[in-house]
């Protein structure tokens, strides 16, 4: 027996909104839209090195005082001036003028795209290196990510300036943080924008430390997409199917051949 949908129930459904793009994706993000991507490091110029080496020297003579100083400190920005870096006034403004001079390399071409689950909840499903973000939840109501991990929990907005290691960007940032006997476990995402509205940016990292401290995983991804349409995958129509070959003609039937005419005189008809 078959059951039709009645035609009021029909118009019903047919009403029911489209949910809206959550805040945190909207103007970075269109749901069932492919984005191109880009899974990039940030690098300084290569003349930079011999001032690191020197820095990195000078910690290792006094790693207290280093750590110590170093906790004082912006993560990710240069740290200010000391004598006790091993660096004299001048390298120091040199090394900041090629600190300045960084780029953002893509290291590879990703694609992203924004779906909606059951629920309200929304994934980011993205291929390459950037798949392990795929696996992470965002629920709307809670304004929280879940991972295999755990729950990953809204914290302080990013308002990173023009120093930081990626350049001047916002948006927000979610954490998971778990310490056992057997060691730590801590989840970061941040999705937001560049100062200029030009590109978006999902930033995630993974770390885990056994109980000792000893590092066992560090994993940073940083994702860079352009926004707009301009930043949208092309859509590949599939191969059309080959053409099927047209039947071969059969063969014509020889024509039958006219019999020559006899060399033989017709009999006379007897009369």
């Amino acid at each position: 027996m078959k059951f039709h949908l009645p035609l009021v129930a029909l118009a019903l459904v047919s009403l029911v909104p489209a949910a809206e793009t959550p805040k945190i994706f909207a103007g970075l993000l269109t749901k069932d839209v492919p984005v191109n991507a880009q899974v990039g490091i940030v690098l300084p110029p290569p003349e930079i090195d011999k001032y690191v080496a020197k820095v990195e020297a000078a910690a290792r003579q006094d790693p207290k005082w280093f750590k110590e100083y170093s906790a004082k400190a912006k993560p990710g920005v240069p740290l200010p001036f000391h004598e006790k870096l091993g660096l004299t006034k001048e390298e120091y403004d040199e090394y900041r003028k090629l600190w300045e001079k960084r780029e953002f390399k893509s290291v590879e071409e990703v694609n992203l795209m924004l779906r909606e689950t059951l629920g309200g909840v929304w994934t980011i499903a993205a291929t390459g290196s950037a798949s392990s973000i795929s696996n992470l939840r965002y629920d709307e109501k809670a304004d929280t990510f879940r991972s295999p991990n755990g729950e990953l929990k809204r914290i302080e907005d990013v308002k990173a300036d023009a120093d930081s290691i990626l350049g001047a960007w916002s948006g927000g940032e979610w954490r998971f943080e778990e310490e056992t006997t057997l060691g730590k476990t801590k989840e970061n995402v941040a999705v937001g924008r560049f100062e200029g509205n030009k590109y978006g940016l999902l930033v995630y990292r993974f770390q885990e430390a056994s109980s000792e401290g000893t590092r066992i995983v560090d994993k940073s991804l940083a994702v860079r997409f352009e926004l707009g349409k301009a930043g949208h995958a092309k859509q590949v129509d599939p191969p059309s199917p080959p053409k099927a070959k047209p039947a071969s003609k059969p063969a014509a039937a020889p024509a039958t051949p006219t019999p020559a005419p006899s060399s033989k005189p017709k009999p006379k008809p007897k009369p």
